[in-house]
């Protein structure tokens, strides 16, 4: 079988969600070759040519290069499907976004169907393009993949005819970078990097409105002081409609105690996690929420939100609030960070044994069995 996949959300600089998630499978799924290289080829189609990072070509593992930008999937790919030669037997897009038109099978993956709950939370733009397009999507696919059950229970609420061909296969971490091992050296040189001089509480991911950050800042504005400090970062690049909450972070009087990185790189990330001494995501929604396993994965303390799949992911080791309610984000940072050792220590016992439950080979050999199966 040949199999397509679209690798462009993989092949940036600058990884984050669903590019981590890609970038994963590629990875992967070239870590597998050796399981299905007698049964399979697998071409990945790109736009631009290979980051140095992405995995190594093979001779069944190949990439394809179709120049072009504006309309890529509609202008380039989509005559490509058509007219390949060898012709790929299926097309997989790990996005929301598959090709409306083809001669060939094709699979998609859903992160979230958020936008559809909080459309006053993107651009226009955004909005309109994801709501038809992933529409599309589920409607022409054989096999749609949800990240997450909480997804698949949003996309068969609002697409009850494609309720038959969803899969669920959950996201991981990468346990050679999140882990307990990280080094105090890395961790003061990180902290150095970003001008963080006390404990701190860690939100990581980008600024949105979908993640309630503006939340954060007024829970973290209620917690004392401890007489040896207390920062909040908030790390990670700016999406949309992010100005508010430099906005608050002012008009609450708590510039001094908030840091903001920007983008995180991905040498600097595994550090700057295990150096919090709490990992806070009070999402509105997330279709998974991958930082909050790659916290527990390196032994801090998570507080999520009770909503979307952050239940799924964190289950009984971390603590679940109330994103909607102020009062509720700041009770939950205060168990944690006003526990005593023992507690502290269990909190960090249970993240540990709940990210053990997720396995990025897993991942990708349970989205090529779905692959290979239709």
């Amino acid at each position: 079988m040949i199999i397509g996949i679209d690798g462009n959300e993989a092949n940036i600089s600058q990884r984050v969600g669903v590019n981590t998630y890609s970038y994963e499978l590629l990875k992967n799924l070239r870590i597998l070759q050796d399981e299905w290289k007698n049964k399979h080829t697998v071409i990945v189609y790109l736009k631009d040519k290979p980051m140095e990072d992405m995995p190594e070509e093979t001779r069944h593992f190949k990439y394809k290069v179709i120049g072009g930008s504006a309309l890529w999937i509609l202008t380039k790919l989509t005559p490509h499907l058509f007219f390949d030669k060898p012709k790929c037997d299926i097309f997989f897009s790990p996005s929301h976004y598959v090709p409306p038109i083809s001669s060939i099978p094709r699979i998609c993956s859903i992160m979230d169907l958020g936008y559809l709950e909080y459309t006053d939370q993107f651009r226009k733009i955004d909005f309109w393009q994801l709501k038809i397009w992933s529409a599309i999507s589920i409607f022409v696919s054989k096999a749609i993949i949800a990240i997450s059950n909480s997804t698949k229970k949003d996309i068969v609420r609002h697409y009850p005819l494609a309720k038959d061909k969803i899969y669920v296969t959950p996201l991981a971490y990468d346990a050679s970078k999140f882990n307990t091992h990280i080094t105090d050296n890395d961790v003061r040189r990180v902290r150095g990097r970003y001008s963080i001089v006390t404990d701190y509480v860690l939100y990581l991911g980008t600024l949105k409105p979908s993640k309630n950050i503006g939340g954060l800042v007024e829970a973290f504005s209620k917690i004392p002081v401890p007489d040896s400090g207390l920062q909040l970062v908030i790390a990670g690049k700016k999406g949309w409609l992010f100005e508010p909450i430099f906005e608050k972070v002012k008009k609450l009087g708590i510039t001094d105690r908030v840091v903001f990185t920007d983008f995180v790189s991905e040498e600097d990330k595994p550090a700057l996690i295990k150096g919090a001494r709490l990992f806070v995501l009070p999402s509105f929604w997330e279709g998974f929420g991958l930082d909050a396993l790659n916290a527990m994965a390196s032994g801090v303390p998570v507080v999520a939100s009770n909503t979307g799949s952050l239940p799924e992911v964190v289950g009984e080791a971390g603590v679940l609030v109330n994103p909607n309610d102020i009062d509720s984000i700041t009770k939950g940072m205060k168990e944690v960070l006003l526990a005593s050792v023992t507690k502290y220590n269990s909190f960090m016992e249970r993240g540990l044994k709940q990210a053990k439950k997720f396995s990025w080979e897993k991942t990708a050999r349970e989205t090529l069995k779905i692959i290979t199966s239709i």
